[in-house]
């Protein structure tokens, strides 16, 4: 299933992935960090997609409250429900 998210206060403007039987892959991140969304996206690739979103729930960008991190946690909760 591809599913596509609009981040809310990160640099990145647009998330796409899949979840296929509750594992992540083709994750891309549109804007943002280039070199550390694309490091995420090849470190999460086929990974269980709770655990993932657990693990990156929370993590914070400087003051921001938030980070390309934590929104992708906030996609794939939004995906598995």
């Amino acid at each position: 299933m591809h599913n596509t998210f609009s981040p809310q206060g990160v640099c990145s403007v647009q998330i796409d992935f899949d979840i296929e039987d509750g594992k992540l892959y083709n994750v891309h991140f549109t804007g943002g960090c280039n070199g550390n969304l694309k490091a995420i996206g090849r470190l999460v690739e086929g990974k269980d997609a709770k655990e993932v979103a657990d693990i990156l729930r929370g993590n914070q960008c400087g003051m921001r409250g938030t980070s390309c991190a934590d929104q992708f946690s906030k996609a794939i909760d939004e995906a598995i429900k």
